[in-house]
């Protein structure tokens, strides 16, 4: 693994926000739902399993969650709910790979494409920058005061490909399969995870310059704010100092 962007580490600066907001929960619920589609049983349903999991992390409500699975197969069941995938390019050529869940997929590409345009960005077709991206699961460990070498070598023995350290935040990179598992082996061992998710990692980072970075970024929080925007990633590079501002 070549790097990460660091774009996540700026959405989960900005994730207690939209928990307050309300719009993260929703977000979260409507991904809870669409999965539980294919079976309300998390112990049978890995998908679902996940999806709950990263509710609970953004501290949302089990009766939330509750209800997110029981719409799936209750009265409303008959929403069709779709992921779709958008990609497109950035200021200064970055990659940008979004997706999405709705029940209106015309309204949502108009948002999508409308963000695009009015930001510097070019919605393009299906394929054209996914190569560039590889899926992998993201562990996240907060102010993180322990032994790092003990953490390096738990996470590594448990199946990570992968470990970012910015200070005392930490990422772990996992294949999707082992995700919970490493998650598991560190909590058993006193870790505390975070957060987690199974995201597309970028291969390999673009180094932009400063006014195009900072164009990208307001384009990446602008497609995140998006309604039907579950998950938004891209290729750049971005410095300690950027991810200060």
């Amino acid at each position: 693994m070549s790097g990460h962007s660091k774009w996540s580490s700026i959405k989960h600066k900005k994730g207690a926000l939209d928990a307050k907001r309300g719009k993260l929960f929703t977000k979260l619920s409507r991904d809870i739902t669409l999965v539980a589609k294919n079976g309300s049983d998390p112990l049978s349903n890995s998908s679902l399993r996940l999806a709950i999991q990263k509710a609970k992390d953004a501290n949302m409500p089990a009766a939330n969650i509750e209800r997110a699975i029981k719409k799936a197969s209750g009265p409303d069941s008959g929403t069709v709910l779709q992921e779709i995938t958008y990609e497109g390019y950035g200021p200064g050529g970055s990659a940008i790979i979004i997706d999405a869940v709705t029940d209106n997929k015309n309204r949502t590409a108009s948002e999508v494409r409308l963000a695009f345009n009015r930001n510097g960005g070019n919605l393009s077709e299906p394929g054209v920058v996914a190569w560039q991206f590889k899926m992998n699961g993201l562990l996240h460990i907060n102010n993180f005061s322990g032994d790092i070498d003990n953490l390096q070598l738990l996470a590594i023995d448990s199946g990570a490909i992968d470990i970012v350290i910015n200070d005392n935040e930490i990422e772990i990179i996992t294949e999707p399969s082992s995700i919970e598992s490493v998650r598991s082996i560190l909590n058993n061992n006193n870790i505390e995870v975070n957060s987690m998710e199974v995201t597309r990692i970028p291969e390999n980072l673009l180094e932009l310059n400063k006014d195009d970075t900072l164009k990208t970024i307001k384009l990446l929080e602008i497609i995140d704010d998006l309604d039907d925007v579950s998950r938004v990633q891209t290729n750049i590079a971005i410095s300690d100092e950027l991810l200060a501002i």
